[in-house]
């Protein structure tokens, strides 16, 4: 009886997958994950201005006064900004804001995205990882807007995930087929004679 060699037992490896299954940031300096933190420097258009953070713009939205929202958006840091927006009297902020600040994130977010290539290119590198916004501290903001300890509701990370489907959708949409061009040959045929109606 002839032995089979060791090497052709062996099992053939379980090819493992390179995408995580989920994908934890939190500070802006982490690399590479750090650039969704909305504290992470890069400028962003928005609104007809140009704001230092995605943070920036979207508590910008938060004041209903010009002289608060300038004030908020003097603050030296993003995080500063946050802090500032989060201590506002109930009189400074517009009535409706609990009702619109998902909507103005999820715009701050499409055009921080949109203005850097490199940013959209690191999103759509996460595959179909969950993204989690992964607090520290165990507060209302860090469990609405991420998770702290596996709990929370992980908006930021939701509409994360959000935009990169919607990125993802749009070369299928590019390249509908084009309507078929009539060929020469269609193009030369006459159409059939008009007749003319008779008088009854």
């Amino acid at each position: 009886m002839t032995k089979t060699p060791q090497t052709a037992r062996k099992r053939p490896a379980v090819k493992q997958s390179a995408e995580p299954s989920e994908v934890r940031f939190y500070r802006s300096n982490e690399k590479p994950y750090g650039a969704f933190s909305n504290l992470y420097p890069r400028p962003i258009e928005f609104e007809g201005r140009t704001f230092p953070t995605s943070e920036h713009a979207y508590q910008a939205g938060k004041a209903q006064k010009p002289a608060v929202r300038e004030w908020i958006l003097s603050a030296p840091t993003p995080a500063l900004a946050a802090m500032a927006a989060h201590g506002l009297y109930v009189w400074d902020v517009v009535p409706d804001w609990a009702k619109i600040k998902f909507d103005r994130m999820r715009a701050v977010l499409r055009a921080k995205f949109d203005q850097h290539a490199d940013l959209k290119e690191l999103l759509m590198s996460t595959g179909d990882a969950r993204l989690v916004e992964a607090g520290t501290v165990n507060n209302a903001v860090n469990r609405l807007w991420g998770e702290v300890d596996g709990k929370g509701e992980n908006m930021l990370g939701v509409m994360l995930m959000e935009l990169r489907s919607a990125y993802a959708l749009k070369p299928a949409r590019a390249s509908k087929p084009k309507p078929a061009v009539a060929t020469k040959a269609a193009k030369s045929k006459k159409p059939a004679a008009r007749q003319e109606p008779t008088a009854a």
